[in-house]
């Protein structure tokens, strides 16, 4: 389900959500069909707080209501995607394959 806090910055290929003042944010490269997640950023004071997998799971159903393919070069990304494998269907086969899912 998307969280309509979490806004897509095409412009600066970005998912965005601000929390007490603070921007998390998950970078990307869109390439249709395939959507690279480099980075997903969290101030420091905000961690440990779920921020990370909540933008996670946005990012993965925007993806598969927009029919992407995410290549999650991202290390959260990657440990995530490892730790939700019901996820996969939204993965590009190859990093299926890479983080056996």
């Amino acid at each position: 389900m998307l969280d309509p806090d979490i806004r897509d910055n095409a412009e600066l290929k970005r998912y965005e959500l601000r929390v007490e003042g603070d921007l998390a944010v998950v970078t990307y490269n869109l390439s249709p069909p395939n959507l690279m997640i480099t980075e997903t950023l969290v101030p420091e004071r905000l961690e440990g707080r779920g921020i990370a997998s909540r933008l996670a799971r946005h990012v993965l159903a925007d993806a598969r209501a927009r029919d992407l393919l995410i290549l999650p070069v991202c290390p959260f990304f990657s440990a995530y995607l490892q730790k939700h494998p019901d996820q996969a269907d939204v993965v590009h086969p190859t990093y299926r394959g890479i983080l056996g899912l």
